[in-house]
């Protein structure tokens, strides 16, 4: 029987990391549709490159500064350049938690790497996603999950809505800041010009993609079948994505007379943000609290960002950041005795007679990691921008495009280029006298 589960257990985390991992499919279509055309192929190419990156440095650094043994205050010590053993680890293969849990560092930078849509150099990608992988990342996931600091004093982030999505937030918030906003974003009186995202079809369909995703993400952190209790996992998300889609559509449709289509989409991901962490301490009735309140607070936290012109192309912070913020604090109010007891983390919330320990313990979290991440991504940062000379590219690259400036070719060449293929059949009258301007 144990070899069964064992069995079992890691074909399941495998299936659970396979969807996590798709999930970059989706970012790849939210990226390219939430933006402008010409930089479209741009993001699709670095979102491939900086995840091949990211899964590099975590075999070589990331996953034994989270797992290893021998720590610090700040990571583990041990199995660098993870060798692959064997070994069943807590009741599965150690090589399938592996891959899963690099699925998520994965996810962690390409969030961080929001920050920098349509102005960054390529080259800043590259170095910055090698040192957010080894210097932010890690650390932040070993004192949750590694048994670190928070991890003792019973933090609750059963898949990550602190140290995925506000880690990556936080990083992002500070490229954002340092490279200042986009070419015509803000008018000289501070009102904003609306950038509009190329294909709202794709962004939909990444919704999608994510949606399914995330059932990887947070049901398959419970790396276990044994009770089926991934599936009461799936419950809760499932009913905060679909009430953060419903807060989402009926706020902006009260405050802007019509129902906004991104923030539809953004309601969704932030009820999916929001109950990330709480998934499997909260009631059901819970779960669509949590994620209404997500769905709402992202539709605000867009509109401040921007009244403080602070330019955050794919909503990085107001959909990751703010919900992540949120989703961590409301285990402190909705934890369940019983579920936080049979998971092992931390105690009821103050709704469920805990007091305010848990809540406390929360806040101090989701504080400490959310300036720590910060921080230190803008050291990273501003270091690269003195020693590069810096970080973003020039007011004719950003115009033209990044997709040509950065790598010689548009994603939608026949578009940019005005260049079209002809057959026999077109009319001579077909045939466009110049190029499309760009």
């Amino acid at each position: 029987m144990d070899e069964v589960m064992y069995l079992m257990n890691s074909l399941w985390t495998m299936v659970a990391a396979i969807l996590v991992i798709f999930m970059i499919a989706g970012f790849i279509l939210l990226e390219a549709g939430s933006l402008r055309m010409k930089n479209a192929g741009h993001v699709a190419g670095k979102t491939i490159f900086t995840f091949g990156l990211s899964s590099l440095v975590f075999w070589a650094v990331g996953y034994a500064f989270i797992f290893g043994g021998n720590a610090n205050f700040f990571t583990g010590m041990t199995n660098f350049f993870y060798g692959g053993e064997l070994t069943e680890g807590d009741g599965l293969a150690a090589t399938v938690f592996f891959v899963f849990q690099l699925a998520f560092a994965g996810i962690a930078v390409t969030i961080a790497l929001g920050g920098f849509a349509e102005r960054a150099k390529f080259s800043a990608y590259v170095i910055f996603t090698i040192l957010f992988g080894i210097l932010v990342y890690p650390v932040i996931a070993h004192w949750i999950w590694g048994g670190g600091w928070l991890a003792e004093h019973g933090k609750q982030d059963f898949a990550g809505s602190t140290v995925v999505h506000l880690t990556g937030a936080m990083a992002a918030l500070a490229a954002t800041i340092l490279l200042k906003p986009r070419i015509g974003k803000f008018n000289k009186d501070g009102s904003a010009n609306k950038f509009a995202g190329h294909n709202q079809v794709y962004s939909a369909l990444a919704v999608l993609i994510l949606f399914v995703g995330w059932l990887g993400f947070n049901a398959g952190s419970t790396v276990a079948v044994d009770g089926a209790f991934f599936g009461y996992v799936a419950l809760n998300t499932v009913l905060a994505a679909s009430a953060g889609a419903v807060a989402a559509t009926f706020i902006s449709w009260v405050v802007l007379g019509k129902s906004d289509i991104p923030t539809i989409l953004n309601g969704m991901l932030a009820g999916l943000v929001a109950i990330t962490a709480s998934c499997a301490f909260v009631d059901v009735w819970a779960s669509v609290i949590i994620g209404f309140i997500a769905g709402v607070i992202t539709f605000y936290a867009a509109r401040f960002l921007e009244a403080k012109q602070i330019d955050d192309p794919i909503f990085a912070v107001s959909v990751h950041g703010i919900p992540g913020v949120w989703g961590t604090l409301s285990t402190g109010f909705f934890a369940t005795g019983a579920l936080a007891e049979s998971t092992g983390v931390g105690q009821a919330g103050l709704f469920y007679g805990g007091g305010l320990e848990q809540l406390w313990v929360q806040f101090m979290g989701v504080a400490v990691c959310g300036v720590y991440a910060f921080v230190v991504a803008f050291g990273i940062l501003w270091a690269m921008k003195k020693v590069m000379g810096g970080i973003r590219v020039s007011e004719e690259e950003e115009i033209m495009g990044l997709d040509i400036s950065e790598h010689g070719s548009y994603g939608y060449p026949e578009h940019m280029s005005g260049e079209t293929t002809f057959t026999k059949n077109d009319k001579k009258d077909d045939i466009p006298s110049e190029p499309k301007s760009v």
